[in-house]
């Protein structure tokens, strides 16, 4: 039955440790800026999650005390900022960051880079309509993104695609040569 009562110490080290680890992540946040608990990479995500962790840990732990959970986040989001500068200034992308790719053109499904990515077309569908696109016909590309996400470009059939929209993807320029594109500003 321990496992689903508490004792009158167990609670009060949660009621106290919450408010001051969840303080402690608020102020890093602040300082680190917004950037902290976004999904711009893989990396950004991985330093979420770890932090929820971190979280946890501190409240329901008896090994890990407020100071050790605090130095914890302090240290992971002082990491995501040198890696993110290192990222701009270092070209330090191409080891954290995976590679967006292209996964339908035109409405076409490219099946032989769902099986490498292993996203199924139930998972494409559901972002198209997630985009509310109601014809495939309006459907330029969608692509799998860095941090996991799927984007849909759509749009009526008078518009081209800017090539900025999918520099940098895989298979981003033979789906330029299919949908058409803009000239570059």
């Amino acid at each position: 039955m321990d496992w689903l009562l508490s004792s009158w110490s167990g609670v009060l080290q949660i009621v106290v440790s919450a408010p001051l680890i969840l303080g402690a992540i608020i102020v890093f946040i602040r300082l680190n800026g917004l950037r902290s608990l976004s999904k711009m990479s893989s990396f950004d995500f991985s330093v979420t999650v770890a932090i929820g962790s971190i979280l946890a840990s501190t409240l329901l732990s008896d090994s890990v005390s407020v100071i050790d959970g605090v130095i914890g986040v302090g240290t992971l989001l002082f990491a995501q900022r040198l890696i993110a500068i290192s990222r701009v200034t270092g070209g330090a992308s191409s080891l954290v960051d995976n590679e967006p790719v292209v996964l339908m053109i035109k409405g076409t499904l490219l099946t032989h880079v769902l099986t490498r990515v292993r996203v199924t077309p139930e998972d494409v569908y559901a972002k198209l309509r997630e985009a509310n696109v109601i014809e495939m016909s309006e459907v330029y590309a969608v692509v799998l993104e860095a941090t996991g996400d799927i984007s849909v470009l759509h749009g009526s059939s008078d518009k081209l695609v800017d090539p900025l929209l999918l520099q940098g993807v895989k298979g981003g320029a033979d789906a330029l040569q299919q949908v058409g594109a803009i000239r570059s500003r």
